[in-house]
């Protein structure tokens, strides 16, 4: 399990790219904001959250260089 903070920026794009990148994945991708916890892979959850914060998002895999590379404009600077 890996955990990084992300930040989508309350934009429709953002938050559609983020989600497809996410549904490559044969793992799950959870986000968690505050008490909430939904799935990354769901357009719908993901805009339940306050967008306007950091979110956390936690992938259930040990390693994927790729998925990372890929979300890396997502992940709050600092966190790498």
């Amino acid at each position: 399990m890996i955990e990084k903070n992300i930040i989508l920026l309350n934009s429709l794009d953002s938050v559609r790219k983020f989600v497809s990148i996410a549904m490559e994945r044969d793992y799950d991708v959870d986000l968690c904001s505050g008490k909430y916890i939904v799935n990354g892979k769901s357009i719908m959850g993901v805009f339940s959250l306050d967008l306007t914060k950091p979110i956390k998002m936690i992938a259930h895999c040990e390693s994927d260089d790729d998925f990372f590379e890929k979300i890396e404009q997502f992940i709050v600077k600092g966190e790498e």
